[in-house]
């Protein structure tokens, strides 16, 4: 995925089909999305989603783990939405901001959108454009606003949407820290709808016909595998040599990446002394954190260069 959109480019012709009125988290918006793949969904199937890995919605899909909990930060992002749309229709009263039902593309019901609010057409109620909300603690992924420079997993979820409604623009619109308000636009690009689109429809032949994605790094895998297999048999499994081998070279990895990551961090502790922040040709590197008088971390900046 890429951050440069053919703005102006032009999605097919046939609309999108109507599934319902759900609210997000509800029973019935998880039962609509069930047997096919939502815009938060599809950034998995690509491999680009920090929370969810193609192996873990794979399972998911096949009814194996309960759906995604409810995290705080999803809860919030849930109660901001509403004021963060109610801003966006205050900036833009030429735009009829309206709410969104749920939807599948024609001739694919699993392709889902189900976006925060339309924009639609003031005579005939038409959409011709949508509207997503999100909120982020800081700009890390965020670039200047006006452009399409946001995180890739939203951007994702911008094109799905477009593409299942058939319409040529996502207004993104990001509440940072909980007071900075910016406004983000994402154009239909076709080439990227196609690859996600070919990208969900394998996705959904794997589903029925049970082929399970490879076992990949990421934590949403690790969880998922931990939660699969219940109680315990006092048995041993025997394992091959080659996963025997790659465990221990992991472990001893990690061990010593571990010793070098304490002994750089001594570094730079040592050098900030009593101050605040490392920091190199004026961008921070490292913010110190400090408990009862006493150091108590060592916080890497969120962007980092070696330039």
């Amino acid at each position: 995925m890429t951050n440069t959109a053919l703005a102006g480019a032009s999605a097919p012709v046939a609309g999108p089909t109507v599934l319902g009125w759900f609210e997000p988290g509800h029973p019935d918006w998880h039962a609509a999305r069930a047997n096919g793949i939502g815009g938060s969904e599809i950034a998995a199937v690509l491999g680009i989603s920090p929370q969810e890995s193609r192996f873990s919605l794979w399972h998911r899909k096949q009814g194996l783990i309960a759906p995604v909990e409810e995290t705080e930060e999803m809860f919030w992002g849930k109660v901001h939405e509403p004021g963060i749309c109610d801003r966006f229709a205050q900036l833009h009263p030429e735009l009829n901001v309206a709410y969104s039902p749920t939807y599948a593309a024609v001739g694919r019901p699993w392709q889902i959108a189900n976006p925060d609010r339309l924009i639609t057409d003031y005579a005939t109620g038409t959409p011709t454009a949508i509207v997503e909300a999100k909120t982020a603690r800081d700009d890390h992924g965020w670039g200047k606003a006006g452009t399409d420079d946001i995180p890739v997993h939203y951007r994702a979820q911008a094109l799905w949407y477009l593409d299942v409604l058939q319409v040529t623009r996502c207004h993104v619109v990001v509440l940072i820290a909980g007071s900075e308000y910016r406004e983000y636009v994402v154009d239909y690009d076709e080439a990227e709808a196609a690859v996600m689109r070919e990208a969900g429809a394998e996705f959904m032949r794997t589903i029925r016909q049970h082929e399970r994605p490879d076992i990949d790094g990421h934590t949403a895998t690790f969880s998922t595998i931990k939660a699969l297999p219940e109680g315990q048999d006092d048995i041993d499994i025997e394992v091959s040599q080659a996963d025997r081998d790659r465990y221990f070279t992991a472990l001893d990895a990690a061990k010593a990446a571990n010793a070098e990551k304490r002994a750089a961090a001594g570094v730079l502790l040592d050098q900030i002394g009593t101050g605040r922040r490392a920091v190199h040709d004026r961008k921070t590197v490292a913010t110190r954190t400090v408990r009862d008088g006493r150091t108590h971390s060592l916080q890497p900046a969120r962007t980092r260069s070696t330039s």
